[in-house]
């Protein structure tokens, strides 16, 4: 019988092999620990290779035409349709979100590839009127270069797939480390790439141990452009780095979205929307709703709802199709959830449901919603990142807004209300890099994806996405003769 997790390698100039020096790390199934199969574990050796393979690469790359880039990556996403059960099943085993949610990913990543193929087509220059007879000024879009790309474990398909497509469609060659917990669903990623045509070295795949591989791929001079997706205390450290060498970056930080629901709202519909995209991926998502501003008059109706519709939510292994919320992905996950909990209700917030682990195996954790959260406590400052929802009466709407922009967290934000002015006072008083009114709005290929502040810089969707991995080239003649 096939082993439906196989081990994982690194994918360098073209070619699928072990590390240099024959390390390997273990995978292991949040559902129970064991051991799913062996990683590759890059070194130094292993890193010279993959930059050296992506800078000898990106000549040819960038001389390509955008059509046939168009083609190419059209192709790897008809490719990662066809596979995407298989693909699910890995997704599943290595990170543990439902199977459904994990196929889902898979799907949204090969219409983010589309997506990105057809701007690849539409990277446009212009014409700049010349102010003298005989002069052409014209604006040029390049390939910025050979880019070192970072991405995390919560959505190991659906983070890369975003800075893989934008650096192939922009002409640009990539070496990109993935997440070393949630590594064989990216490397399938990488695969319908390579079967879809991708000339070798044009884009490499290394894992191992971050602090060494970020310390390398930054500062070499052969790469000049850093895209990473994590947390605010990594990323912050890693944009430092790139600055020291002047090279751009884009940075989606961490998050801790506010959700304003004001007196006038649905309330059935704002709370049955929010339990779905809170629980989703069990809580581990940037753009997670967080800290719940309930104005008071509905303020109990509101949690009842929640709460209802929070207890149909089954908790168990992914690969059942009743399992609605998986294992957290890691240990650590779950430890966080306890000590959250623990210190919010030592501060005086009040314990509606959940707050505690599910079993003695595995790393499953009980969807958890606290009210009356006092903002001393660690879950209102710090990004849970879990199976953890804060919700707080507020007496105005302009309450709501002064603690919604409170942190220096501005990735997401969410508002729930019938009235226009509402609306209208919420997107404009909200600080944040993302809002959706009335229900869940985000993350869709052709619309932006990313923060401002603390959550990071640049955007990783729609049509700006694009210009992350060009230069702009401004070129001026003069046709007169003397």
């Amino acid at each position: 019988m096939t082993n439906p997790y196989p081990d994982v390698l690194l994918h360098i100039g073209g070619t699928w092999r072990p590390a240099a020096a024959g390390e390997t790390m273990n995978i292991e199934n949040p559902v129970d620990q064991s051991v799913l199969g062996q990683l590759a574990h890059a070194r130094i050796a292993d890193l010279e290779q993959a930059v050296d393979s992506a800078a000898r690469a990106f000549p040819a790359w960038k001389a390509s035409s955008p059509f046939d880039r168009f083609k190419l990556l059209r192709r790897a996403a008809d490719l990662l349709r066809e596979r995407a059960d298989r693909i699910a099943t890995l997704m599943t085993l290595e990170q543990g979100k439902p199977r459904a949610e994990a196929r889902l990913e898979v799907l949204a990543g090969a219409d983010i590839i589309d997506w990105f193929a057809e701007e690849a087509r539409r990277s446009y220059g212009r014409i700049v009127p010349a102010r003298l007879p005989g002069v052409e000024q014209l604006v040029l879009k390049e390939a910025i270069g050979p880019v070192a790309a970072f991405t995390p474990w919560n959505f190991p398909i659906n983070q890369a797939v975003r800075k893989i497509s934008g650096a192939l469609a922009a002409g640009c060659s990539i070496v990109i480390k993935g997440p070393e917990e949630t590594p064989g669903s990216p490397a399938e990623l990488v695969r319908a790439f390579v079967d879809a045509g991708l000339p070798e070295g044009v884009l490499n795949l290394v894992y191992g141990t971050p602090a060494v591989i970020s310390e390398f791929l930054i500062p070499h001079p052969a790469i000049r452009k850093i895209s990473f997706t994590g947390s605010t205390q990594v990323g912050k450290q890693l944009a430092a780095l790139a600055g020291l060498h002047m090279k751009p970056a884009t940075m989606e930080l961490g998050g801790h979205a506010p959700v304003i629901v004001a007196r006038d709202a649905d309330v059935e519909h704002a709370a049955r929307t929010m339990v779905a995209a809170k629980f989703r991926n069990a809580g581990q998502i940037c753009v997670a709703p967080t800290r719940f501003l309930v104005e008071e008059p509905i303020f109990e109706h509101f949690v009842d709802v929640f709460s209802r519709t929070t207890a149909d939510i089954v908790v168990g292994n992914g690969l059942d199709d009743s399992t609605s919320m998986g294992p957290l992905a890691n240990a650590r996950r779950v430890v966080a959830m306890e000590e959250f909990t623990a210190d919010a209700t030592e501060k005086g917030a009040q314990l509606v449901a959940g707050g505690a682990r599910v079993g003695n195996a595995g790393n499953f954790f009980e969807p958890t919603i606290l009210s009356h959260v006092p903002t001393d406590a660690r879950a209102m400052n710090e990004e849970p990142f879990g199976p953890l929802a804060l919700i707080n009466a507020v007496d105005s709407l302009d309450a709501a807004l002064e603690e919604a922009n409170r942190l220096d967290y501005g990735l997401a934000a969410y508002g729930f209300t019938r009235s226009a002015a509402n609306s209208a006072k919420m997107e404009a008083g909200i600080t944040s890099g993302m809002i959706s009114i009335n229900h869940y709005g985000l993350a869709l290929p052709e619309v932006p994806f990313g923060g401002i502040k603390d959550s990071g810089n640049g955007t990783e969707g729609g049509a700006d996405a694009l210009d992350a991995y060009l230069n702009t080239k401004f070129i001026s003649r003069n046709h007169a003769t003397r």
